[in-house]
């Protein structure tokens, strides 16, 4: 119990002294409330958002705009790296093509997306998918791209096939870079998300915060970009929680 009640305190102790600071800064107005609004007023506007749906409803909207684009991302990206670490030379022909498209923004890309899908959620999960792709898949392909030699060696004594080798060897290497990647991703599509949203969405937190601002409500922004974050570190805790149960380690190296 005691050591629970520790990791809950260091967790929580510097979002607790910040949230301190902010309180003492309005209280003795170091700053605007219309600049920095007091944790009150956020607290409250919260609060009337919660009661009256809305935030549920755009809750709602940039969940299933991220699981959607954070799917079809990790369906893509997953057995492309695969493919591509098992065959060198395929890897070299592609190596120039995917570093243009690796450097490429994907918001640069709303503007072709918008004319060609417009501003309805293919759009907006397009680029979800965009953003959440080279992470999982230049992790992927890392740890398919550097199979411990000896354990090659060792299965090449032993006579396995070139699929056993496969499933037994190179792809429990690679998974915990995949998680990796996977856990890399899922940052990118919130943030790829929340930009799409304040460009053309109807719902959404992206559209909550543009909402505050264009209303002159500092209080509903800063109350979106909260809730935002808490959202980010649950889908962090879970996908941690996951990696915890299921894989033995996490490899230092990744891509992002």
């Amino acid at each position: 119990m005691k050591r629970i009640l520790t990791k809950i305190l260091t967790i929580c102790a510097l979002p607790l002294l910040l949230i301190a600071c902010w309180q003492l800064g309005s209280m003795g107005h170091w700053w605007g409330s219309y600049i920095v609004p007091p944790p009150e007023r956020v607290w409250s506007s919260w609060l009337q958002l919660a009661a009256s749906g809305q935030l549920a409803r755009h809750i709602g909207a940039s969940l299933m705009r991220v699981m959607t684009g954070f799917a079809i991302a990790a369906a893509l990206a997953l057995p492309s790296g695969i493919w591509l670490g098992l065959h060198p030379a395929a890897r070299r022909v592609c190596h120039s093509l995917l570093e243009f498209l690796r450097n490429v923004p994907p918001l640069a890309l709303l503007p072709m997306l918008i004319l060609w899908f417009g501003i309805g959620e293919a759009s907006k999960i397009i680029i979800v998918v965009l953003a959440t792709f080279f992470p999982i898949f230049l992790n992927t392909l890392d740890g398919m791209s550097h199979p411990d030699e000896q354990l090659l060696e060792m299965g090449r004594v032993y006579g396995l096939s070139s699929r056993a080798v496969f499933w037994h060897i190179r792809l429990p290497q690679a998974l915990p870079a995949m998680y990796t990647g996977l856990r890399i991703g899922l940052g990118y599509s919130w943030r790829s998300l929340i930009g799409a949203e304040m460009i053309a969405a109807a719902a959404g937190l992206g559209y909550l915060i543009l909402d505050g601002e264009e209303m002159a409500r500092p209080d509903i922004v800063v109350a979106g970009i909260l809730t935002l974050g808490v959202l980010g570190i649950a889908a962090d805790a879970l996908m941690r929680a996951i990696g915890q149960r299921y894989l033995w380690t996490e490899r230092k190296e990744h891509h992002e």
